[in-house]
């Protein structure tokens, strides 16, 4: 199976962690996983803020660089909800090219979901020391049902304790453009997320989104909690949530 990685924007500029821990975990799974080297945007920041255009031109940019591939995997669903829900309202105009983005994008899924899905992965060689509560970010709950996949995933790594927080599918406050056009309204939601997640005393939260969790961790050190750890779902599975980028 060959296997094109959409490392996504922010996992390439802050957190190249999550997509070196995503491919392991799809070569361990025996996937081939080719990672695009020209690979940019999924164009949903644009395409959330009015700019179609700019949508168009980055779901061109992604048939150009993933249509070869068996499937494409991304450690995001955000990104993967883009592709999956929104690529479909592109090309009206262009019967032909819609055609062949849509089954691409039928061939894109958000990570815990392949691994679970497709793959039906049921053991990992992986390990994590300490409790651990789920934040559920909206675009992979609500577009994509992205709510079991990583729970079932989380409960096959040796020493990993799952503590639910309250209210954890409510939104933490980014939401992309949202957190920017809407700040008082975006802190406020974080800081009920945070105080949620603290209260489960855990010793890590963990999620699919790097842009909810950046949001978190930037909330909780700004409230002078310098210890809880705000990890990616992926480096808990990988077992490589103690490297740095």
């Amino acid at each position: 199976m060959r296997v094109g990685l959409f490392v996504t924007c922010l996992v390439d500029m802050m957190r190249p962690r999550i997509g070196f821990a995503t491919l392991k975990l799809l070569q361990d799974a025996g996937c081939e996983v080719v990672v695009p080297p020209h690979q940019t945007c999924c164009g949903q920041p644009g395409f959330n803020s009015g700019d179609r255009e700019s949508g168009r031109l980055m779901a061109r940019r992604f048939l150009a660089d993933f249509d070869s591939f068996d499937y494409v995997v991304a450690p995001s669903g955000s990104c993967t909800g883009m592709i999956r829900c929104h690529y479909a309202e592109l090309f009206p105009e262009d019967p032909a090219l819609q055609t062949r983005l849509d089954a691409l994008s039928s061939r894109t899924f958000e990570l815990t979901d392949f691994l679970v899905t497709v793959l039906k992965v049921d053991h990992l060689q992986s390990t994590f020391r300490g409790s651990i509560t789920y934040h559920d970010s909206c675009s992979g709950l609500r577009e994509l049902g992205i709510k079991q996949q990583p729970r079932q995933l989380i409960a096959r790594v040796a020493g990993a304790r799952l503590q639910e927080m309250d209210k954890a599918e409510i939104c933490c406050g980014f939401g992309g453009t949202f957190s920017i056009k809407l700040g008082e309204i975006a802190t406020r939601m974080a800081d009920n997320k945070c105080q949620d997640a603290l209260a489960t005393k855990t010793d890590a939260i963990v999620g699919g989104d790097l842009g909810c969790l950046l949001n978190i961790e930037g909330r909780l050190r700004r409230l002078g909690d310098e210890t809880t750890r705000v990890l990616h779902v992926a480096e808990v599975l990988a077992g490589s949530e103690g490297e740095q980028d």
